[in-house]
């Protein structure tokens, strides 16, 4: 089996590859230098299919679609865009395609796409025609979900999950904005933030108006979720409605703020996180310039620091909510892109770590695939 590394930048796309012993990488690209990719995601369902979220400098946003594993590209027959708004509601632009989500297996066209300003949008056609989700974009109570209280880098529709028990079960998260969940197929939503800090918003007992950064799904449990937060670390195992904050476990001179958080294939239990500085002004850096991975074994009780191989010192990145990922392995690889171009990886589920690209563009996210 071998495995490919889909490198989104803020200046094109790249590919590392390797064979089934991932010891060498070997890169290339750029395809499309110069545009902005915030996603790239290989159809699990259809390996010949891949899909990019691309912002082409002064044209706008838009996607891209390739059916032979990403040789060749064609832009998508219709991107994402909202409708056309009427009786005197204010009209909305979609400024960038940011996130995307295959749907259910039982669903082997399906796709969703996140955008900011914060909407959700659906494929039925592998990728290529998008219709808004109205059942979101036109809730009644949309406006104040997602009131236009945009993040550094806009109102933020990502981390769409689709329950792989059932196609109609689903949740997105809005930064800023919250949680949300949705059993109809996207027909209506109810928040998901109890339990949830909010230190930056007058009443943090609210609703909504929460800072998700990355919110993840167990594939073989899908009841157990975890997020990373603005304010924090949480894990939730449905049916219950509170998330627990673990990160108050991570060392107190660590904290336990990020972007990602990335689950083992297999263990509900496992989850790694790569810790940013979120004190004062928000450097978003590594932690005093030295950067770790940190995991849980055990469901959030407990962490531990992870950095065998990273730079000891003056290293000032950080990683971004799509630029870490796990691959299928029985000894599971951890790969992470950051924000000074590097992609680093790991064979031995995080015990390790080694450089496997050097000089790259900001890297945005990286996705694994087989």
């Amino acid at each position: 089996m071998s495995h490919t590394l889909w490198i989104a930048t803020r200046k094109g796309a790249f590919a590392l590859r390797s064979d089934a012993a991932r010891r060498s990488w070997k890169l290339s690209g750029p395809q499309f230098l110069g545009h902005i990719v915030h996603h790239i995601v290989q159809d699990p369902r259809d390996p010949k299919v891949v899909l990019m979220a691309a912002k082409t400098g002064h044209l706008g946003p838009t996607m891209y679609r390739s059916t032979d594993r990403g040789r060749k590209w064609a832009e998508v027959k219709q991107p994402p865009a909202f409708r056309t708004a009427t009786d005197g509601a204010a009209s909305r632009a979609v400024e960038a395609v940011f996130w995307l989500t295959p749907g259910n297996p039982e669903e082997p066209g399906a796709w969703y796409a996140g955008t900011i300003p914060a909407g959700l949008f659906r494929s039925e056609d592998g990728g290529d025609r998008w219709e808004p989700v109205a059942g979101f974009n036109d809730h009644p109570l949309r406006a104040q979900w997602a009131p236009g209280m945009g993040t550094p880098g806009g109102e933020i529709l990502h981390s769409i999950l689709v329950d792989p028990r059932d196609a109609r079960h689903l949740y997105i998260g809005i930064s800023i904005g919250g949680i949300f969940e949705s059993t109809d197929g996207g027909q209506d939503w109810k928040p998901l933030n109890k339990g949830v800090e909010a230190d930056f918003i007058p009443d943090p007992s609210v609703e909504f108006g929460h800072d998700p950064h990355c919110v993840a799904l167990h594939p073989l449990h899908p009841d157990r979720l975890y997020h990373q937060n603005h304010c924090g670390i949480y894990r939730i195992d449905r049916p219950a409605r509170e998330w627990q904050r673990i990160g108050r476990a991570m060392p107190r001179r660590i904290g336990d703020i990020g972007f990602p958080i990335v689950l083992h294939p297999r263990d509900p239990d496992t989850a790694w996180v790569f810790p940013m500085d979120g004190t004062t002004v928000w450097p978003r850096t590594s932690i005093a310039g030295k950067p770790a991975v940190y995991v849980t074994r055990n469901g959030g009780s407990s962490w531990q620091r992870q950095d065998k191989g990273l730079p000891a010192a003056q290293a000032w990145f950080t990683v971004y909510r799509q630029a870490m990922c796990a691959d299928m392995q029985q000894r599971v690889g951890v790969y992470f892109g950051t924000t000074q171009g590097e992609v680093w990886a790991s064979s031995n589920e995080g015990d390790s770590w080694r450089s496997i690209a050097r000089n790259l563009p900001q890297i945005h996210a990286v996705t694994h695939a087989a």
